[in-house]
């Protein structure tokens, strides 16, 4: 059900959120509140056991080259602010803010707000959690590609399933179901309708639609940077590019705990940030000019995986950076 589907019934996919109305596909409060808890936990799941443990496994099994290749966001040297803004996009979610450098900048209609009331033991272990995995991730030696093997990268895989199991249960990919015995997602359910609600039109109205609008903005700001460096190639354009491509890149690692709705069901995410990256299909298309591979598209009517492998930000990245600095004209 994508976007137009939701102007079609007559306003956005935000309203019908809050609303709890079935467009939305969430039926009551009690669902919207989960699909946030779970989405959080999803996000630190995804950078303990995936975009951080991936790497490290193929690493530890002697597979050195491929644990490179492994690590999202390692042309620009990136990718430790990468994971530690998934991290963030848990902490606003929670916090109701997007203040990601202050610890106490707590809304007032937000699930730590309500949780330090509700279960204020919770609530601590919860912001601890979420402070000992960003801080755990920044303590990994930069650039991560360069110290995939090391202890600093077991401390923060160790944070990161911390944060999830409190979090609550999810089911990871390998169909094992993980959580806390008392965990966030089980105890935000005993709040009041009226407590849950105020939650809900907060993170909606503070945390997510300002996100997206920022990611909007950014974007459009790379796009346009990206474009008069085309006109004139020059190092100081390439430092451009550089610079428009880390701060669009913010946003949208701090939106990874809410990719549902439009976002998802408009493949945002696969088109936009898809990895691996498929660097000799990049530099085929550079060489043979054949465009329309980046926009190939299946019998589903979708754009398919070998087209997404060679757009977005990655490529962008690819074509920008060269060991973590910009690239200079040749």
């Amino acid at each position: 059900m994508g976007c137009a589907v939701y102007v079609a019934q007559g306003n956005t996919y935000a309203y019908f959120f809050k609303n709890h109305d079935a467009i939305s596909g969430y039926n009551d409060v009690d669902n919207c509140i989960q699909e946030m808890i779970e989405k959080m936990g999803e996000i630190a799941n995804e950078v303990g056991s995936s975009k951080i443990g991936d790497p490290y496994q193929k690493w530890k099994d002697g597979d050195e080259a491929n644990a490179v290749l492994a690590v999202e966001s390692w042309y620009s040297w990136h990718s430790r602010d990468d994971y530690t803004n998934n991290i963030n996009s848990v902490r606003n979610a929670y916090y109701g803010t997007r203040d990601v450098y202050t610890a106490d900048s707590v809304a007032e209609n937000s699930l730590a707000k309500a949780m330090s009331v509700a279960n204020p033991a919770l609530d601590r272990k919860v912001r601890d959690y979420i402070w000992q995995a960003k801080d755990a991730i920044q303590a990994i030696v930069q650039p991560f590609r360069n110290h995939i093997g090391s202890d600093q990268t077991v401390v923060a895989m160790e944070a990161c399933e911390k944060l999830q199991r409190i979090l609550g249960e999810i089911e990871t990919d390998e169909g094992d179901k993980t959580g806390e015995t008392t965990n966030l997602k089980d105890e935000a359910i005993k709040l009041s309708d009226p407590v849950k609600q105020a939650i809900i039109n907060n993170f909606v109205d503070n945390i997510v639609v300002p996100t997206y609008k920022e990611l909007a903005k950014r974007n459009a700001t790379l796009y346009d940077t990206v474009v008069a460096f085309q006109a004139n190639p020059t190092n100081e354009g390439f430092e451009a590019c550089a610079k428009a491509w880390l701060n669009a890149r913010e946003p949208w690692e701090t939106s990874e705990a809410f990719l549902f709705g439009p976002v998802d069901e408009l493949g945002l995410d696969p088109n936009m940030d898809s990895w691996p990256l498929d660097a000799e299909g990049i530099k085929n298309i550079l060489k043979s000019q054949k465009w329309a591979d980046i926009t190939e598209v299946g019998e589903d009517g979708n754009v398919t995986e070998s087209a997404q492998n060679v757009r977005g930000f990655h490529t962008l990245e690819f074509l920008i950076f060269k060991n973590g600095v910009a690239r200079t004209v040749k």
